[in-house]
């Protein structure tokens, strides 16, 4: 009953942050505040990174630019899914779970402070992947590589140090050492590759830090709700639902909100996922990987199986969204539109507004907050992509596992 309680408490605390933040428009206001101090410190440290990008080099624009992918959203996604399969659950639904925090907390603050990259040129701005493309069209503060990369490689260090459980100072420091140098060079690459200001770096790593320090704390009390609690599932609905609108409106459009829209369908996945399945494939004492029970051969038969069944799953889950959301959006009277993913329902109306309807507000998406004509059905469908990817990654390609006894 507490555990009821407690979760209508965090829902309703949630929705009334909406219902404030739209009618007093919290949003400007922050942003009124923090962009020109953000943007003053932008424009003057460009010296500073003109000066780091006179010692430009081949070498470290194939280093930094490798190294800057190494720590990426997309290598996470791909990361994370191993995890799983290797039988590390705990790590990789807890590392997934706060990846998208940390995705929607970066995201959040970059689109409430609206505040500049370095001006390119003079800057030399190096984008060697059409993700570190779509990245430059995002907002500066904070630098989402500097944070993610905090979080989890600091989770990581944590986690290990105590799945070892050594009392070691040298191993402790040594893993300590390696995490710091880790966050130096993405922090500095992002500067060479004029991707960052010094004030986008110092953000990340203050906002990565309290976090970390944050999710730390609560980590354990989070995979037992997870694996274990009551409701979850529908809570999680619920929560997800919110958090698609507990966004704030950037001032011109970005990229941010939709991905955003994808860590929060794949934490759904998972966490439905992991509360059906968990005592058949995620406990403690299912096989790990380096072992006599879970071999490398083993492993890599796994991934034969999983990868093409997850991007099965993942086209599938886009198809039938696409087929279902308008069906149901018509049903219940909903103007939708499409930006991207129906072309049909991006006709010369909705093309006039696609920019200013997507991005009008991501606050006011729910049809009792907003006063527009259309509603853009892509948030549902990448929303609905994402999750039945996620749980497959958790529970229908376990499933074949256990079938072919992998």
């Amino acid at each position: 009953m507490e555990s009821v309680v407690c979760q209508g408490l965090v829902l309703s605390a949630i929705f009334s942050w909406i219902v404030i933040a739209c009618y007093f428009d919290v949003t400007k206001k922050f942003r009124s505040l923090l962009q020109p101090w953000v943007s003053h410190h932008v424009v003057g440290g460009t010296s500073t990174i003109l000066k780091i990008q006179k010692h430009q080099h081949r070498f470290f624009d194939a280093f930094f630019s490798g190294l800057s992918c190494v720590v990426s959203v997309p290598f996470y996604t791909a990361f994370l899914p191993l995890l799983f399969w290797s039988g590390h659950g705990k790590l990789a639904r807890q590392m997934t779970l706060l990846m998208a925090f940390c995705d929607y907390l970066g995201n959040c603050i970059k689109d409430v402070v609206s505040a500049p990259r370095p001006s390119c040129p003079p800057v030399r701005r190096l984008t060697a992947t059409k993700d570190e493309e779509d990245n430059a069209l995002e907002y500066g503060l904070p630098s989402s590589h500097t944070l993610n990369t905090v979080c989890l490689s600091g989770f990581l260090v944590c986690y290990v140090l105590s799945y070892i459980q050594s009392e070691d100072a040298c191993v402790k420091f040594g893993a300590v050492t390696l995490g710091c140098m880790l966050v130096g060079l993405i922090g500095f690459g992002r500067i060479y590759l004029g991707m960052h200001s010094l004030i986008d770096i110092v953000g990340g790593l203050v906002i990565g830090f309290v976090i970390l320090a944050m999710w730390l704390t609560v980590h354990e009390y989070v995979d037992a709700f997870i694996v274990s609690g009551q409701n979850v599932t529908s809570f999680w609905v619920a929560l997800s639902f919110l958090l698609l609108f507990a966004y704030p409106t950037p001032e011109f459009p970005t990229p941010s909100f939709e991905y955003h829209t994808a860590f929060d369908g794949v934490a759904f996945g998972i966490v439905a996922g992991i509360q059906q399945t968990y005592h058949q494939f995620h406990h403690e004492a299912v096989p790990q990987i380096f072992t006599s029970q879970l071999t490398i051969p083993a492993f890599l038969g796994r991934m034969l199986v999983g990868i093409p069944t997850i991007l099965m799953v993942k086209f599938c889950s886009k198809a039938l969204a696409k087929w279902i959301l308008p069906v149901v959006s018509n049903t219940l009277g909903i103007p939708i539109k499409s930006t991207g993913y129906i072309p049909m329902l991006n006709g010369s109306t909705a093309e006039k507004k696609s920019s200013e309807i997507k991005q009008s507000s991501y606050i006011h998406k729910m049809l009792f907050f907003s006063n527009q004509d259309l509603f853009d059905v892509d948030t549902g469908i990448r929303f609905l992509q994402y999750a039945g990817l996620a749980w497959s990654v958790v529970d229908l390609v376990p499933s074949l596992f256990s079938h072919l006894r992998l």
